[in-house]
């Protein structure tokens, strides 16, 4: 089957949960309850349905320092946006690869398979992709002059359906209270 065809055979066979209503909405690919630009309080987890999204836009839009806008059972999307001069925090995950994608700002990474030594760094930027395989101490660090606005990929998921942490203060007292 040719999958750019638009017969009425490909769109039975291939339905799917569709939250991107385009209800009027000027933005191509919002979720439909996108309603105010620059306003992440509106996201909800779209887990585990299948979902499509303009990641670019939305993760460009997000305002808090982490939100988990896909969660599965094997797979977590979250959208997170760092402060000018603040930090994801220095970090480590046994059993979780984690993916980040840079869309905006820039920002320091650094690695290491202990926490007090880190023997990798490199700078990042707009476009950049950051891979940190499961047992890596990491940290980005924002060290520009505006937020830097990012979307992480865990497998498997690292964070609670639904997180919305809106500060990273509000993030460290709950992972605090969840063992991390």
């Amino acid at each position: 089957m040719n999958y750019s065809d638009n017969s009425n055979e490909y769109q039975s066979t291939y339905s799917a949960y569709n939250p991107m209503a385009q209800q009027n909405n000027a933005q191509e690919n919002q979720p439909s309850n996108w309603q105010n630009k620059g306003n992440s309080a509106n996201f909800k987890d779209y887990g585990p349905q299948p979902f499509v999204v303009n990641i670019e836009a939305v993760t460009e839009q997000n305002n808090t320092f982490r939100t988990a806008l896909w969660t599965g059972e094997h797979l977590q999307l979250t959208l997170m946006s760092i402060n000018v001069g603040e930090d994801i925090g220095l970090e480590m995950h046994p059993k979780t690869d984690q993916f980040i994608r840079i869309e905006e700002g820039q920002g320091l990474v650094i690695m290491g398979d202990n926490q007090n030594t880190p023997n990798f760094q490199a700078n990042v930027r707009d476009n950049s992709a950051i891979i940190i395989p499961a047992g890596k101490w990491h940290n980005v660090i924002n060290t520009g002059r505006r937020p830097l606005k990012l979307y992480s990929i865990y497998a498997p998921p690292q964070h609670p359906f639904g997180t919305v942490h809106a500060t990273k203060a509000i993030a460290e007292a709950a992972e605090e209270g969840h063992g991390h």
